[in-house]
């Protein structure tokens, strides 16, 4: 279980996510984008804007089950990236690189690129924006909502 967490707003996200077109704009030009789902959905669809790209297919991976980690299963192939030459991998984060080994052994030639990176997996992606430490869980927009904080001197203390 992770022992810290990393909220993004929906702004920070988009940030980030026009932050790694910036990167990727000189490493193209790229023909098409291959989204990782569910988490590289959103990114691919800001970095696509970004960079002007109309093709986008994706590659169906369960990994995760909220907090659980699980073995990779690709349940969707994409389409139209062959081998992957002059395409775009895009998903959220690469944390241990379970779901990185199996894309890019299916997308050999496709560059890879995350918004946030975990030093685990960071070896496996080309391209990245943030790196987080290992014992973090990314809190993204899509899997938190908000609500009312408790003030901190209404919380518990540690140890109490």
């Amino acid at each position: 279980m992770a022992e810290h967490y990393y909220t993004v707003t929906w702004d920070q996200l988009h940030r980030d996510a026009r932050a790694l077109a910036w990167r990727l704009i000189e490493r193209g030009p790229f023909q098409g984008i291959v989204a990782i789902t569910r988490g590289g959905l959103i990114p691919a669809a800001i970095i696509a804007r970004e960079l002007e790209l109309r093709l986008i297919d994706s590659v169906c991976v369960v990994t995760y089950d909220e907090e659980a980690r699980g073995v990779p299963v690709i349940t969707k192939a994409p389409d139209a990236a062959g081998d992957g030459a002059g395409f775009l991998i895009i998903d959220d984060l690469v944390d241990t690189g379970s779901t990185a080994r199996v894309v890019r052994k299916l997308l050999p030639k496709a560059h890879f690129a995350t918004v946030y990176a975990k030093p685990a997996g960071r070896p496996l992606v080309d391209t990245f924006v943030t790196e987080v430490s290992q014992d973090t869980w990314i809190l993204f927009p899509w899997d938190t909502e908000l609500q009312m904080a408790v003030p901190l001197a209404k919380r518990e203390k540690p140890g109490g």
